[in-house]
């Protein structure tokens, strides 16, 4: 299927509609009316879905950039510039080549056009609700099928190999003073905190200093679209909690770093907390990924290895869908069936002599 031009897909549109114009007149100003409001409200359409999904449905940054994204890159497969999209000339047949096209000549996974088709289903299910268009073209699209990979954890003797060099690293710093100190102690709770309490990424770069509540063991947190959520903490973490405050501050207080402003964290980046975890973690791990959400994998598949209910855990993790939770289950199944297929005498089909008793 040839991509249109611009010129000739407002052609194609205004030809078909001729057909059922019987007045030359109505013509012409249905003509000049539709040229006017998509060069002018064209580009709104799209800006006013995503102040929608970032102010009133409280979508992340990073969500919000990657619908942008997919609409920007369904445009330009079809031949528009943002500011001339037409919303009402695109058809269900469109959507399937776009989808194609990614699948077949850009090679992207299914997981990933499944994902940028959800951002184009979303963006016409707020147009329909607006009456900017007539149907929803996405509707009746399949999406390509995409296995779920199984969450990768580390296993519980690298988190105890982590938490040895955690404290061997802080004793040799302990002899220096300054950022090494300080340094050892944020890095040491960042593994521990991410590990104990299943917390995201975002999540902790957000965290402040009165989301702890250390006299009652616990610290609040606000997940995807700001909802807030409570976990508990042991003594251990309390204890390291207190020693890194005490040394933060210190440093605060000798202009080594700037007034926090409530940041628990203060000048924590998202590359600077990649970078620390995935430094530790490498240490001790043989996995080829070493990211913060490797340890809230970790968090989640320990508390169900341990006997955590799956409610609980996904409380726990601020999952809106129990089915998202579920996928731990899968994990701990898999372990199950590697540790039987390697220990059970007959799990490989093989009989033994035996002896009748």
């Amino acid at each position: 299927m040839r991509r249109p031009t611009k010129k000739e897909g407002r052609h194609s549109q205004y030809a078909r509609e001729n057909k059922k114009i019987t007045s030359k007149k109505q013509f012409l100003t249905e003509n000049l009316l539709t040229s006017f409001f998509f060069r002018t409200f064209a580009p709104e359409m799209i800006q006013h879905f995503l102040d929608y999904i970032a102010i009133e449905r409280k979508y992340s940054q990073r969500t919000v950039e990657a619908y942008r994204d997919d609409l920007r890159d369904f445009c330009a497969f079809l031949g528009w510039e943002p500011a001339d999209f037409d919303a009402r000339s695109v058809g269900e047949d469109d959507v399937k080549m776009w989808m194609l096209h990614m699948l077949e000549e850009q090679k992207q996974s299914p997981r990933s056009v499944k994902r940028r088709l959800s951002a184009l289903r979303s963006f016409y299910k707020f147009l329909l609700r607006q009456g900017k268009v007539r149907k929803d073209i996405t509707a009746r699209v399949i999406s390509p099928k995409a296995d779920k990979p199984l969450p990768v954890f580390f296993r519980e003797e690298e988190m105890k190999a982590a938490e040895r060099l955690n404290d061997t690293m802080s004793a040799a710093a302990s002899s220096n003073e300054g950022a090494s100190l300080y340094e050892a102690a944020r890095d040491a709770l960042i593994i521990e905190m991410l590990y104990q309490t299943g917390m995201r990424q975002a999540e902790m770069l957000g965290l402040k200093d009165s989301d702890l509540d250390l006299q009652q063991g616990q610290v609040r947190i606000f997940g995807k679209r700001r909802k807030e959520r409570i976990v508990p903490i042991g003594d251990s973490l309390i204890a390291q909690i207190k020693e890194y405050i005490a040394l933060r501050n210190e440093k605060i207080t000798n202009d080594q770093l700037p007034i926090n402003n409530g940041q628990f964290f203060p000048k924590l980046t998202k590359y600077t907390l990649y970078t620390i975890v995935r430094t530790r973690m490498g240490e001790v791990s043989t996995l080829k990924k070493h990211s913060p959400h490797v340890l809230r994998h970790t968090f989640a598949t320990a508390m169900l290895d341990n006997g955590a209910d799956i409610r609980t855990i996904q409380t726990l993790l601020g999952h809106a869908s129990l089915s998202t939770t579920q996928v731990y289950t899968h994990t701990t199944f898999e372990q199950i069936k590697r540790v039987y297929m390697a220990a059970h005498p007959r799990a490989n089909g093989e009989k033994g002599s035996g002896n009748g008793e």
